[in-house]
């Protein structure tokens, strides 16, 4: 699997992310939604999901991949504590992004990408996705949609409002 579309989607999210963090003005976000290091500490945590369900379909085990806690205010909190706020997220998110590059290309066979992968993913307190999903599409599903979404609601936070649609 071709994971040169996964690194672009971190290298642009990351990009964001810097530039918000560098930003001497920030609007705050609508409510209802995340602050820069609330979009990044959930990114962080769907990151740990994927590598834990490639991981588990490389060893051979049963795997399910359920985003609700990476919804959690106060896991979010939490992540954003451990990691030393905004730097540290952004330190874990480029690693997570080396991790699931290097997991989800030429590790795993054609087979493993297709392993059906039970699938639970909410937004906004709606479920998207109720099904199996080949981990493929999990990982595609990161780099075409989630990662991309939460770049738009990064640069959402900038005063000129760049990129405004909510990606959570």
């Amino acid at each position: 699997m071709d994971t040169t579309p996964l690194r672009d989607a971190y290298r642009t999210l990351l990009d964001a992310a810097g530039t918000v963090a560098d930003s001497d003005a920030t609007t705050a976000p609508p409510a209802g939604e995340w602050n820069a290091d609330q979009i990044l500490a959930h990114v962080s945590l769907v990151n740990a999901a994927t590598i834990a369900a490639v991981s588990s379909a490389a060893s051979g085990g049963v795997t399910t991949y359920d985003n609700r806690i990476a919804l959690d205010t106060w896991t979010i909190e939490r992540v954003i504590a451990l990691a030393g706020g905004n730097k540290g997220l952004r330190d874990r998110i480029r690693l997570q992004a080396d991790a699931l590059c290097a997991l989800g290309g030429p590790m795993l066979s054609e087979a493993e990408l297709d392993t059906p992968v039970p699938t639970l993913l909410l937004s906004h307190d709606s479920v998207l996705v109720d099904e199996p999903v080949p981990l493929r599409g999990l990982i595609t599903g990161l780099a075409e949609v989630e990662l991309p979404g939460h770049r738009r609601q990064l640069l959402a936070l900038l005063p000129d409002g760049a990129g405004a649609e909510s990606g959570r």
